[in-house]
């Protein structure tokens, strides 16, 4: 069967790559010159030399993600720290510490506290239950932001970077969902890992040269301006996109925004190679070589901010944190107005299935209800779902 894939970011990309596993002749198409949507690679002028158009960690528990690293023979392009460790510096107190899970399921390092975050005890954690017990209209900050430093020193800021969504407003279910996945499960499934030279390089290039190299077309920069009755497609654009595609569909319609910074310098990536950063504007710290890479999610709260103040800012608290030259480097911000759906109780039950109201058209993004946050895991889960709602799933997967 011929199957039109319409939108190369990471769910088309998955569902493309599921389609030609199973013998299905493959069309993908995307507006855009290149492919990657949100996670791609791209030489930057202004810095003279590669960079990541946003900074995105996997967990090792994030298993669709890396099951499609496997299928398209990138799996060894991760690269990551090899315990489950989590290096964190305070702003505000100047104390610079390190969570460290064990790697069995038993979570024996509450008990250690050299492992556990500072200044708390053992039976704080149990605020990670109330997680698993959430449903859609509890919020983060309601529901867990009584855990004291456990809450202002992990809880919180995981939450920010997860759901991009303030915790005020945030809906905990899908922080319950991804702390099932890794914390619950030891520190086995939750080891960081990130793409060693890019993203293109990890997620997206390898994933085209094995979609050709199966015979798939593959159509950059062609946009798809209408559905073609009889032709099945899979839609896995964003959910402004898909909706004016598709009128009939309801989507999620409010947004929230990612900013991040890229310094020319260099900082000691120090045993993870990354690290948190709290009581500031930046959130998380990545050292890439000639690069500083910095992540500020939740972001619609900066937009009043130009890119020279945000800069300047975020180089302030980057040379309190680690004491790096005062003198502002070359640096590029980028924007993402529209990142992702803003992970409210309203917002999560906009999101629509893989089916959608049309016979022989799917739908895939990780705005769709993967039980996830918009992240990779569930933007790739999300173009396997696609697959199997498109070809009925079970014994019908089969070509």
């Amino acid at each position: 069967m011929e199957v039109h894939v319409i939108g190369a970011g990471l769910a088309g990309l998955a569902a493309a790559c599921r389609l030609a596993e199973l013998g299905h002749a493959v069309i993908l198409s995307e507006a855009a010159p290149q492919a990657g949507g949100r996670a791609r690679s791209y030489l930057d002028r202004r810095l003279g030399c590669r960079i990541d158009n946003g900074n995105h960690l996997l967990l090792s528990g994030n298993r669709a993600a890396l099951g499609f690293l496997r299928r398209v023979g990138a799996e060894s392009s991760l690269t990551g720290p090899a315990a489950p460790v989590f290096p964190f510096r305070d702003l505000a107190s100047g104390a610079a510490w390190s969570l460290r899970l064990n790697s069995g399921r038993l979570p024996w390092w509450i008990f250690s506290p050299r492992r556990r975050v500072p200044g708390t005890r053992p039976r704080d954690y149990l605020a990670l239950a109330r997680l698993r017990r959430a449903g859609v209209d509890d919020r983060v900050a309601a529901l867990i932001g009584d855990a004291g430093p456990l809450y202002a020193r992990l809880l919180e800021p995981l939450a920010i970077a997860a759901l991009n969504t303030l915790p005020a407003e945030a809906s905990a279910q899908p922080l319950g969902a991804v702390v099932r996945e890794t914390l619950e499960k030891g520190g086995h499934a939750a080891l960081p890992r990130w793409a060693a030279l890019g993203l293109s390089e990890s997620f997206v290039d390898p994933a085209l040269a094995w979609l050709r190299a199966r015979g798939a077309e593959i159509r950059l920069g062609e946009r798809v301006t209408e559905l073609r009755p009889g032709q099945p497609a899979i839609l896995a654009v964003p959910p402004w996109a898909a909706k004016e595609l598709m009128p009939e569909l309801t989507v999620p319609d409010a947004f929230e925004s990612i900013c991040n910074l890229h310094f020319k310098a260099r900082l000691d990536p120090g045993e993870a190679g990354f690290y948190g950063l709290l009581g500031g504007m930046a959130e998380w710290v990545f050292p890439r070589g000639e690069v500083v890479s910095v992540t500020i999610s939740a972001a619609n709260r900066y937009l009043a901010l130009s890119p020279e103040e945000i800069a300047a800012r975020v180089w302030a608290e980057l040379v309190r944190g680690f004491g790096l030259d005062a003198a502002l480097p070359p640096a590029r911000v980028l924007w993402e107005k529209r990142a992702t759906f803003a992970c409210t109780p309203a917002q999560l039950r906009r999101r629509p299935g893989p089916r959608s109201p049309r016979p022989g058209i799917a739908l895939a993004g990780d705005w769709t209800d993967t039980g996830l946050p918009a992240t990779i895991e569930g933007a790739i889960r999300s173009g396997e779902a696609a697959v199997m709602a498109l070809l009925g799933g079970g014994p019908a997967l089969a070509k």
